[in-house]
């Protein structure tokens, strides 16, 4: 019988072929980075360049663009939260793919000028981007855990920095240039669409990573303290309201504060490039003991370069600005990311879905502060400034409540090598 002869084979005869067609490590976090800069760099954060641009276009003013803002936190709020039940439905890759596709349409019909429609695209924006960064992250760092190399997960938090510094330079030579806003949308329509179309095909992979490379290791005996996790999932909600104000309005602060110039524009960008390299220093994160050290490192600085903007209202003040507050905001994410697979290793999609809610509901908060601060103020550069001392603060008490849970919950495995 045919079986026979195929069971009296040698099992060595093919040693060459593995158990599933998964792509290489590298390609993982590129296309990975890729996502994130579509989703995070184009879907979300483009907005902030562009807003200058719309309300000199005279098609929004400064309040409506805010009530925008706000929508798309509300969109990023109601994203985390689904992202609690999504894995159970789809994988992390289709729900990736997707979104992407998504956020496209979504960035396209930001062209169409209509309020209420924008409103509405915001929030759906944010409620796509927040599924696509959990997922990105979750398929990405199981892969790479299982792989041996968890480290280089900080790697694909550069996507977000290069998307935010690439989308601020693109505005900036289409101000030169005199285009609209709407042709900066379509611009960035047209890069989405041809970066995913890049990147389609390596998120085909839809099972766990195999075992043909290298043996997983074992899921880590954890105490699941509730205490612990809620005090952190609280101080990483404050790091969404310190940095949202700087990261909603640093364009506008910055032509509220000086002077017109060249490096108006140029805020913006520095801010994302810092964040690249912010992401590529995370990877040495052997060399910290405890990542609650590290978090508590990245919210003081981001505290310093938030509360620099205020105090010291020159390019040079605004330069040292943008790099401070940029150099941590991706790194903050990989830690706290990377933290919760320690604190909840058999639910970490859901509670990576918590903490990004959390973040929403502080992003939330920033820009109707904001608007509330303006109201009671005699200007706008005034009542930025109140804006960005109270979201200093909240940085540094983050900062502090981590250094409060290494005291009380020691982190007994130490630094995580991987």
């Amino acid at each position: 019988m045919t079986s026979q002869t195929h069971c009296s084979s040698p099992p060595a005869t093919y040693p060459s072929e593995p158990e599933s067609q998964e792509p290489p490590s590298w390609v993982v976090v590129a296309v990975s980075a890729v996502s994130l800069a579509i989703a995070m760099g184009i879907g979300r954060f483009s907005f902030t360049p562009i807003l200058p641009m719309m309300i000199a276009d005279g098609a929004i003013e400064l309040s409506f663009g805010s009530s925008l803002a706000t929508s798309n936190y509300l969109g990023y709020l109601a994203g985390a939260m689904l992202c609690m039940g999504l894995p159970r439905v789809w994988s992390s890759a289709t729900l990736v793919k997707w979104g992407l596709l998504i956020t496209i349409g979504l960035t396209a019909g930001m062209c169409i000028q209509y309020e209420p429609l924008w409103l509405l695209l915001r929030l759906l924006s944010g409620a796509v981007s927040a599924i696509v960064f959990v997922h990105t992250t979750r398929w990405c760092l199981s892969i790479l855990v299982a792989r041996g190399q968890a480290a280089a997960g900080s790697l694909i938090f550069v996507g977000v920095g290069l998307g935010i510094a690439l989308s601020g330079l693109a505005v900036t030579a289409m101000v030169s240039l005199g285009w609209s806003s709407t042709s900066g949308w379509l611009s960035f329509t047209i890069l989405a669409a041809t970066l995913l179309a890049i990147t389609w095909s390596s998120f085909s992979n839809e099972n766990a990573p195999s075992s043909s490379r290298s043996t997983p290791p074992p899921v880590p005996s954890t105490v699941e303290n509730k205490g612990e996790m809620a005090l952190f999932a609280f101080s990483y909600g404050l790091a969404g309201f310190g940095y949202i104000i700087t990261a909603t309005y640093l364009p506008v602060i910055a032509r509220e504060s000086l002077p017109p110039s060249a490096w108006l524009d140029l805020f913006w960008p520095a801010f994302g490039f810092a964040a690249v390299i912010g992401s590529l220093l995370a990877t040495r994160r052997q060399l910290v003991r405890d990542p609650r050290w590290a978090l508590t490192a990245c919210y003081f600085v981001q505290a310093i370069g938030v509360i620099t903007a205020a105090v010291w209202p020159t390019v040079s003040g605004f330069v040292v600005s943008s790099i401070l507050a940029g150099l941590p905001f991706s790194a903050i994410n990989f830690f706290a990311m990377d933290e919760v697979t320690r604190l909840r290793p058999h639910h970490a999609a859901r509670y990576m879905g918590l903490l990004t809610a959390l973040y929403g509901i502080g992003q939330i908060a920033g820009p109707p502060m904001v608007n509330a601060i303006m109201s009671l103020g005699p200007d706008a550069r005034t009542g930025f400034d109140r804006s960005l001392k109270i979201a200093a603060a909240s940085l540094l008490l983050g900062g502090l409540l981590y250094l409060v849970m290494e005291w009380k919950w020691p982190n007994k495995r130490g630094g995580k090598n991987g």
